[in-house]
């Protein structure tokens, strides 16, 4: 089962080396690994994706915890989370098929970023159903090159992550 964690640190140099390396020294997968400051620039954000039992989230949760720079931990519940991704994918695109790639591009709400003689560059912002579709889509075009940054989420409603 995947578990979205998202974490509070002092913004300093090696943090994000700490945290990465307490995954990897207890044999722990990052699905997805997202960093940024908050409003706070002493103060970023650091959103991973893992997977693991309800035992592995609970011991990963307590490992972090006991790391220094680490402010707040948790674990965000699948049913209350806001959850976004970005891609961009790049396909072959000779000029008779311009006109297709435009519609696939209104229909799921992407952006054209770039356009070239022989390809075309597009980029959306969703979740991991909305990406995995979006790509689906694109295959027929010949992909030339994907990529896509780490999950950022959220918790939905009123409460919130914070100092």
């Amino acid at each position: 089962m995947k578990h979205t964690i998202s974490i509070l640190v002092e913004n300093n140099a090696g943090v994000l080396a700490r945290i990465s390396g307490l995954f990897a020294r207890r044999g722990y997968n990052i699905h997805s690994l997202a960093v940024g400051v908050t409003d706070n620039d002493k103060i970023s954000r650091i959103t991973i994706v893992a997977e693991g039992s309800d035992y592995t989230l609970e011991q990963i949760e307590k490992q972090l915890n006991k790391l220094i720079d680490v402010i707040k931990v948790r674990s965000l519940p699948a049913d209350k989370l806001l959850a976004r991704e970005l891609v961009l994918v790049k396909v072959c695109c000779k000029p008779a098929e311009r006109s297709e790639l435009i519609d696939i591009a209104e229909i799921t709400t992407a952006k054209i970023s770039d356009v070239s003689q022989e390809t075309m560059t597009l980029e959306l912002s969703g979740n991991q159903y909305n990406i995995a579709t979006f790509e689906e889509l694109l295959r027929p075009y010949k992909i030339i090159e994907i990529v896509r940054t780490g999950t950022v989420a959220m918790q939905k409603g009123s409460e919130g992550l914070r100092v």
